[in-house]
């Protein structure tokens, strides 16, 4: 029980302002459907954090700190890219409408997750607790309790704030983050 409530609690501080929240809020605000957003955010970071208390410190000893930190720099240049991209017309297919909201943020959500710090504390809690299970479930529900908010409430912003912005902001962000990872900051 200490590794799930520990768990819950590292992850849930940790995620407070973090980029997956901004994440959360685009989501919400494209999408406007915070169930299927939520449980996107949960089956992903289950995915995600299980790869991380199994592999995370298996990547650390054999891929090079430098190739490491030029991956995840480009990924969020990337990201930054993807969130300037405005809606097409109505009669466009467009993948992540094709996809969904459940979909879409699953996918998402695991892909910007890589490298996070909240992905790199379950590396750590799950050498710190012998329950695996509990860690990853405890980092998970942290995950969700800390995005919730953001996705319940992302409705009620996208109606007041601009997706224009929204995107713009978040394409800054994102860009920051990926010079900050390029220039080694911490």
């Amino acid at each position: 029980m200490e590794a799930f409530l520990v768990s819950i609690a590292v992850v849930a501080v940790a995620e407070i302002g973090d980029k997956t929240q901004l994440l959360a809020l685009l989501l919400a605000c494209r999408f406007r459907r915070p169930l299927p957003i939520a449980l996107g955010v949960l089956v992903a970071t289950l995915a995600n954090h299980a790869a991380a208390a199994f592999a995370g410190n298996w990547l650390l000893q054999v891929v090079d700190p430098a190739i490491l930190r030029w991956g995840l720099g480009a990924s969020f240049f990337a990201v930054a890219i993807w969130a300037l991209i405005p809606d097409k017309l109505e009669d466009e297919p467009r993948l992540w409408d094709k996809a969904g909201p459940f979909l879409a943020t699953l996918t998402a959500f695991f892909l910007v997750e890589i490298g996070d710090k909240t992905q790199i504390a379950t590396v750590g809690l799950a050498i710190r607790f012998d329950s695996l299970l509990a860690v990853v479930f405890g980092t998970a529900l942290g995950m969700v309790l800390a995005n919730g908010p953001v996705i319940v409430f992302g409705d009620a912003l996208a109606k007041k704030l601009p997706l224009r912005f929204v995107r713009l902001c978040a394409a800054i962000v994102f860009a920051v983050l990926g010079l900050a990872v390029l220039a080694d900051w911490q």
